[in-house]
């Protein structure tokens, strides 16, 4: 008789309070054991993952917080008894009911699979047009894919001949992560399950700007690692951020005062770039025109984090983590 396959669960956090409480209450019953890992929380979210049944771990404070690290820390405490797989998920996000299961299921049908990630969904897209932005993100193609997100489950073999996340990385851990295990022979899918909650609590325009700065820095960072053919990891994004949000904008304001002042009208390239997205847009009404607007005016803050990476490398000082919470 062949034993249930065991799958672990690792958590990461910071201040999530309720969110935190509805993410472990959703891992009971689902996982063998959850270890939890805190990057400096001030709302008690310690106490409250271990009376919730988790093993709790803060980490260490003198080292810069990184996602990646924080997933590291969790990896290491299930050493002790290592598990088949392990489900990562964020502090802010809930589990689906029957995800780990149909998850479990896939990747022991699919032995070359390293990881499997489902539908994530936005808690609460319509109490702001952020959470919608980051709803939509989150709806990529079905199948075999070239990356997952911070919510998946992915087999602990995979992970301990990969080494784990990098640390250092403030951002694009996973799709790095993913970058190493395909050229390591493992695959990558999105199935078409429920896998999770999401809540963003995007509501204030600052916010949003600072997440699509950590977006950029992590385009940059991408492709000074990977950005080499065949893998060409995060190249077309770091391309497309600068041309938009930092070349164009600079050579339309360097030549309206150095060339002439007719070079400003340059500008309606960017009101022509919304109406062309918008209109590949299959959907009615105003969304398709908010969605183009944001998308076309993410290339703004994408530009000053790759301006912020290349800043790093120069100076040799690493970027501090960008939080938008």
């Amino acid at each position: 008789m062949t034993a249930d396959p065991i799958c672990d669960a690792v958590v990461i956090g910071r201040n999530e309070g309720a969110r935190l409480q509805a993410c472990l209450a959703s891992l009971q019953g689902r996982v063998r054991r959850v270890i939890y890992v805190d990057s400096g929380s001030t709302d008690g979210s310690m106490a409250l993952a271990q009376t919730m049944g988790a093993t709790a771990i803060a980490l260490d404070l003198s080292l810069p917080f990184t996602a990646g690290r924080a997933r590291n820390t969790g990896l290491a405490a299930l050493a002790d008894d290592p598990p088949e797989f392990v489900q990562f998920i964020d502090g802010d996000c809930a589990l689906r009911d029957d995800w780990v299961t149909q998850a479990v299921a896939f990747l022991q049908h699919t032995p070359k699979a390293a990881v499997a990630c489902g539908r994530r969904r936005e808690r609460c897209p319509e109490a702001s047009l952020y959470n919608r932005l980051c709803d939509d993100e989150w709806d990529t193609p079905l199948g075999k894919a070239r990356a997952c997100g911070g919510d998946a489950l992915i087999r602990y073999k995979a992970l301990i001949e990969a080494k784990g996340y990098r640390n250092d990385l403030i951002a694009g851990e996973e799709p790095e992560l993913c970058v190493r295990l395909r050229q390591a022979g493992w695959t990558i899918w999105r199935l078409d399950d429920e896998m999770t909650w999401h809540d963003a609590a995007i509501t204030r325009f600052a916010q949003w700007f600072k997440r699509a700065r950590r977006a950029g820095h992590a385009f940059a960072e991408g492709a000074a690692l990977h950005g080499a053919p065949p893998e060409c990891h995060w190249v077309t994004e770091t391309r497309r951020a600068m041309i938009w949000g930092g070349f164009l904008p600079l050579f339309i304001l360097l030549g309206s005062v150095l060339i002439d002042p007719a070079v400003v009208l340059l500008l309606a390239i960017y009101p022509a770039q919304v109406i062309r997205l918008a209109l590949k847009d299959q959907n009615n009404g105003l969304w398709p025109w908010q969605k183009a607007f944001f998308l076309t005016l993410s290339k703004l803050p994408e530009a000053f984090g790759i301006l912020d990476f290349k800043r790093g490398q120069l100076t040799k000082r690493r970027s501090p983590i960008i939080e938008y919470k």
